[in-house]
């Protein structure tokens, strides 16, 4: 391949077919995480290229990201046994993220998966417990007929009842330990605390809770914003809400039903996610995808396509964002091979907002991928520096 051939976007797993791009795009995530903690580029390396003539056997994917997990949970153990608690909570947070990583690609969910996926868990409250920075919390908020699993992030630099907040959701396949290595400290060090928290169809929240995804995520918005309010530390009257990728139906459907949210950022467009995932079943998955393409059925609880599909007729945004009022964010990548620029121009037009923002990026600032992928860093100050602003 020469220099003409290759993608304008970051491709470690060099080829054409869609497993090529999804793995591409995980490889990305992880080694994007590396500024706040939670990767290393040579732990990364040495797991691809283990990886490179195995491209699309997710097993193989499975077991080498893990290796690497308990490879770094072994470190984390050795050096806290020595006294050594920041090097063992950043060893930590590495092996959480490629606990994580690895489960991603794993289906079934079954008990072996869900006990690496455990491990990740347990990796990040344990970092938690020992880093010095940020201060963390592990929170339930209260949902239904159970509660939310959430970490409260709080502010730098905030008096109590003084700190606005943001609640942050998670996308179609991330979780909440996740969204904390994208950058999430970049926000608390401007002053701006965060609820980080797996939503239905998410994380804890459907591995271990049987929470299902769900069209009305405003139900769990409600939620998350009753909880905060019982919060002293937090200000109560300047509470935004935020999703990544999928998390780009969620906070703006969020921001548009319930009104107590002040801010909305959508980092990543979602526009009618039925006729999204309708194009990309009807293509038999042939599509830039970051995820098998069982996983929409599995976060619904369904057996099929056909039933996914009839699950996500409650999702369009039209009608539905003409109710936000509250200032609003949208970042798109112009690249983005997953959402195209038509769904992330038409959410932006019919955002009921007076106070709106759509920022592209372009390769040549870096940030042209699906959510920043590619550059995680321009995404997430931008976002931080608009929250700092706007609550």
């Amino acid at each position: 391949m020469t220099s003409t051939d290759r993608p304008n976007y970051f491709m470690y797993f060099q080829g054409s077919s869609p497993a090529h791009y999804r793995w591409s795009s995980g490889m990305a995530s992880v080694l994007g995480f590396s500024p706040w903690g939670g990767s290393e580029i040579g732990d990364a390396d040495r797991v691809g290229r283990r990886l490179l003539d195995h491209v699309g056997d997710d097993e193989r994917w499975f077991q080498e990201w893990t290796a690497m997990g308990d490879e770094l949970r072994g470190i984390a153990e050795r050096e806290l046994g020595s006294g050594h608690d920041l090097t063992a909570a950043g060893a930590y947070l590495r092996a959480c993220s490629y606990y994580l990583i690895g489960e991603r690609f794993h289906t079934p969910k079954d008990e072996v998966g869900l006990a690496a996926f455990s491990k990740g868990v347990d990796s990040f409250r344990r970092y938690a417990e020992l880093t010095d920075w940020p201060r963390i919390e592990c929170v339930e908020v209260p949902y239904e007929d159970g509660s939310l699993p959430a970490y409260l992030v709080h502010a730098d630099r905030s008096e109590p009842g003084s700190a606005p907040c943001v609640v942050y959701f998670d996308g179609l396949d991330i979780t909440k330990e996740l969204q904390f290595v994208r950058g999430l400290k970049e926000i608390v060090r401007r002053g701006v605390s965060a609820l980080v928290i797996d939503g239905p169809g998410t994380g804890e929240a459907i591995r271990f809770r049987g929470y299902p995804l769900r069209h009305d995520y405003e139900v769990a918005g409600a939620a998350a914003i009753n909880y905060l309010e019982t919060r002293p530390e937090i200000a109560s009257d300047r509470i935004g809400v935020m999703g990544v990728s999928l998390g780009g139906y969620y906070a703006p459907r969020c921001a548009s039903m319930e009104h107590r949210f002040k801010a909305c950022v959508a980092w990543g467009a979602i526009w009618d996610y039925e006729a999204t995932w309708r194009k990309r079943i009807e293509s038999e998955f042939n599509t830039p995808l970051s995820v098998a393409g069982n996983h929409i059925s599995w976060i619904f609880g369904v057996d099929t396509s056909e039933q996914a599909l009839e699950a996500l007729k409650g999702f369009p945004l039209d009608g539905v964002v003409q109710k936000m009022r509250c200032p609003f964010l949208l970042l798109q990548g112009e690249e983005d091979l997953q959402i195209p620029m038509a769904d992330a121009e038409a959410l932006f037009a019919a955002s009921g907002s007076e106070d709106k923002t759509m920022r592209v990026f372009t390769v040549e600032e870096g940030g042209a991928q699906h959510t920043q992928r590619d550059h995680q860093t321009n995404g997430i100050t931008t976002i931080a520096d608009w929250l700092a602003e706007k609550l």
